[in-house]
């Protein structure tokens, strides 16, 4: 009885100084666990500036004048005076055609005007001698009559043949193909040898295309109810700025200016068609090319701006964790405008840091470290026991 009465006592006193030792433990891990479960963060001060109001909108590169060169006259191609891709001057010669049988109808166009002209000339002297004999009355009214006639006669004969003179000079310029416009050249579309056709209806082949690349437009389109606000601007004088960006609307490729808005609106899209004007003087921008464009409006001036990535979203509710002694703190914001990064809101301070990454490990009132390392955004096991 004694030997259990024993047993019992030590088993107390093992059991007692365990409690004790467990209780002293977590007294001293309390802190420790306080610090590994502070939460590591990036942090952004809110500022306040300016920011722009930009629309927008897919565009496709436009040139101003596009080409397409064809044949006048029917004839043989003698010579192709280009490369391909080629930039060509207003008036550079392109491609020649045979002019044989056209120097040959200029030929009989300036003997016949010759010809007349002369028989003219004659006929009028004729005039003058006829003149003088009736004044002595030396031949009858009527001779003079149809002498006068027939300079009328000679006279309309001179112009027709001037009139054909001309229409074979023309076509004899037809031979020789020129630049209408400064520009790039497309792929080569005849080669010499070639028979070239002139088609009455317009519907021949092109010889060659250009292009004119400096300066060159972007064509894209804008809802109807920004109208209002970009013709209030326009019609103060005021030159819109048009950016012109790739794909990923990342990389900006050119800076240009709102040229002018189509002057209807698309029933059946809500939308109207704008031209932007770009110098495109480093040939950045390429005929037909599908561009991302930002048309500024206006700039907002004064307002507090975030970073974009530090704004969630619970719902339709905006929020930002504001960094207040070491500890993050919820404040509902209002977003507005946001460009390049940056939102302009409504909620915080000038000044207030706001927190931009570990957003999957922040609640109101969790104990925060400040690092001054990238930290990801939503960071997975962050806080992991």
């Amino acid at each position: 009885m004694l030997v259990w009465i024993l047993l019992l006592l030590i088993a107390g006193a093992i059991f007692y100084f365990a409690l004790q030792y467990h209780g002293n433990a977590q007294t001293t891990a309390q802190p420790s666990r306080r610090r590994m479960g502070s939460v590591p963060i990036t942090v952004a001060t809110v500022k306040k500036g300016n920011i722009g109001v930009y629309l927008e909108a897919i565009g496709t590169v436009t040139p101003v004048y596009t080409a397409s060169i064809s044949a006048q006259i029917n004839g043989l191609v003698t010579a192709v005076n280009y490369r391909e891709g080629q930039m060509v001057q207003k008036g550079d010669l392109l491609i020649e055609i045979n002019p044989g049988i056209y120097q040959a109808q200029v030929l009989q166009a300036q003997g016949a005007l010759e010809r007349d002209t002369n028989l003219l000339a004659q006929a009028r002297m004729d005039l003058e001698r006829y003149r003088a004999a009736w004044a002595r009355n030396g031949i009858p009214k009527q001779t003079l009559d149809d002498q006068e006639k027939l300079v009328l006669q000679d006279e309309g004969t001179v112009k027709n043949d001037e009139g054909t003179l001309q229409y074979d000079q023309v076509q004899l310029g037809y031979c020789h193909i020129t630049a209408p416009i400064t520009g790039r050249l497309g792929l080569r579309l005849v080669d010499p040898g070639n028979v070239v056709q002139a088609s009455s209806s317009g519907t021949s082949s092109a010889l060659v295309v250009i292009t004119q690349i400096q300066p060159i437009t972007i064509i894209f389109t804008l809802a109807e109810d920004s109208l209002s606000d970009i013709r209030a601007q326009m019609h103060r004088g005021t030159n819109l700025p048009v950016y012109a960006f790739d794909r990923a609307l990342e990389t900006k490729i050119a800076s240009g200016k709102l040229l002018t808005l189509d002057n209807q609106i698309d029933t059946t899209t809500g939308t109207v068609k704008a031209r932007a004007m770009f110098d495109n003087k480093d040939d950045a921008l390429f005929p037909n090319q599908f561009v991302n464009t930002k048309l500024l409006v206006k700039t907002l001036k004064g307002v507090t701006l975030v970073p974009t990535n530090a704004i969630q979203h619970n719902g339709p509710t905006a929020f930002v964790y504001v960094i207040q002694n070491d500890t993050a703190n919820v404040k509902t914001v209002t977003p507005g405008v946001t460009d390049s990064g940056m939102t302009a809101v409504e909620g915080v301070n000038p000044g207030d840091a706001v927190a931009t990454s570990s957003f999957n490990n922040l609640q109101n009132g969790v104990h925060v470290v400040v690092s001054k390392t990238a930290v990801p955004a939503n960071p997975t096991g962050a806080n992991a026991p």
